[in-house]
């Protein structure tokens, strides 16, 4: 079945298994999905690709998710942010809310509220 969908999303995780997980599934919902293991491979996605939705782990090694929120503001990005980490609350989590992140989801997330979470944000970009 083909999908009218248009929205890129990107995955920006270190751990394969997320990638590879999200990946599928919102290419069954339909989305165009890019994937990066790190931020300077993100960074350059998001100059040659231009995806509307991040969905960005907080905890990577070199550029962390915060190191890549500001460079994307410094690349003048407009690029949604819902961030991914382990933690439920914590100065980093505030932080990345506080620099423009959409939405937080705390892993092991529930798949089903991600996927709702994204529909939504989605909706409104297109």
């Amino acid at each position: 079945m083909q999908s009218t969908k248009k929205t890129n999303i990107m995955v920006v995780d270190d751990q394969p298994g997320i990638r590879m997980l999200l990946h599928e599934v919102f290419e069954k919902q339909g989305y165009q999905v890019l994937t990066a293991e790190s931020g300077n491979k993100a960074l350059k996605l998001l100059r040659e690709k231009h995806p509307q939705l991040v969905l960005l782990d907080i905890n990577m090694p070199k550029m962390n998710g915060l190191e890549l929120m500001d460079a994307m503001k410094n690349a003048k990005s407009d690029v949604k942010v819902m961030i991914m980490t382990a933690y439920e609350e914590n100065e980093l989590v505030r932080q990345a809310l506080k620099n423009g992140a959409v939405a937080h989801f705390k892993k092991p997330f529930d798949l089903q509220k991600l996927i709702i979470a994204v529909e939504a944000e989605c909706s409104q970009i297109a």
